[in-house]
């Protein structure tokens, strides 16, 4: 079981922070390709085609296993905990989705940074994971550098600013629930239930949706079929990338990391939209960059300091 593997797996901390920038290309990914199909399709299609995917392709990943002799990873010993897990994520992806239309990338992105700040004082508190004071600032400073992009208080998005700061609310609670997850289930098995628990959701509401949905994505021409299956796949391995960090490192490692998310997000507004951010959403992304290079450097000491420390540990253990 990979349970069992995951307690030696967290002494991979720089594999972790690979797979979350990994994360944060194929998340920026999914936002704009929302954003952009929001504005000729129903959202609901759009949700129904992320968790779709998502679900088909695991689904076919865990057959295939099991057909070759891999173990039977349909499995779960914990329903209820993969039933929360879908709808959290279901509920921060419609949040996305609504939130998406109305704001630009970068600033709607900067806003769901939150999201890392609540996570990283959740992990401390409910799974008594050691956050240092060090660790702490360079999250608050990441945080302040979203802070400094949006401006709240400026006026210049108001109550939709709500739509994101909800989103990362409900995303804190989802990237807890998915660490507890990484001890007591494979991944797969987690990502799967995820997917099939926001298909079968979305396709509940379109039963009863009007005609006009179906009608529209018929009507779609193929480019936009496309699109569709792109947001089914990124959102399908940026996941997958978040389920396997959080079995290789801390959450409090892992969080400065996720803010790069931020300048991603810029440039895809720019080459998809054409939005430029203002001279103080510059400052904020380069405030998040300064946080995150002092975290690598803070990552790099530490790996060295318990290299020096291994072999004296070793050669205290009996033999």
């Amino acid at each position: 079981m990979i349970a069992a593997a995951l307690p030696l797996a967290r002494h991979r901390p720089f594999a972790g922070i690979g797979l979350i920038l990994v994360m944060g290309l194929w998340f920026v990914t999914l936002d704009t390709t929302a954003k952009y199909l929001g504005q000729v399709l129903p959202i609901i299609i759009g949700l129904f085609a992320r968790y779709a995917v998502q679900a088909l392709l695991m689904g076919g990943w865990l057959a295939l296993r099991l057909l070759r002799g891999g173990g039977n990873l349909f499995r779960t010993a914990h329903p209820r905990f993969q039933l929360l897990r879908g709808t959290l994520l279901l509920t921060t992806s419609a949040l996305l989705f609504i939130g998406i239309r109305q704001m630009p990338v970068a600033e709607f992105t900067a806003v769901g940074m939150l999201s890392p700040v609540l996570v990283t004082v959740l992990a401390a508190l409910f799974l008594h994971e050691k956050v240092s004071p060090l660790r702490m600032a360079l999250v608050a400073g990441g945080f302040a550098g979203a802070l400094i992009v949006v401006r709240p208080g400026a006026g210049i998005f108001g109550w939709v600013a709500l739509i994101p700061l909800t989103m990362a609310l409900v995303y804190a609670g989802f990237q807890l629930l998915t660490r507890r997850l990484s001890n007591l289930e494979h991944p797969l098995t987690t990502h799967f239930y995820t997917g099939l628990v926001g298909a079968l959701v979305v396709l509940a509401i379109l039963l009863f949706e009007p005609a006009s949905s179906w009608d529209a994505l018929r009507a779609a021409p193929p480019a936009i079929w496309g699109l569709l299956l792109l947001v089914g796949v990124a959102g399908t391995v940026g996941h997958l990338c978040l389920i396997l960090a959080v079995g290789m490192a801390p959450m409090a490692t892992l969080m400065p990391f996720t803010f790069l998310q931020l300048g991603f997000a810029s440039v895809a507004g720019y080459l998809v939209f054409g939005h430029v951010p203002d001279g103080w959403a510059f400052v904020g992304i380069a405030v998040v960059g300064v946080c995150g290079a002092t975290s690598v450097w803070l990552n790099l000491r530490e790996s060295a300091a318990a290299q020096r420390i291994a072999p004296a540990d070793s050669a205290l253990t009996p033999d």
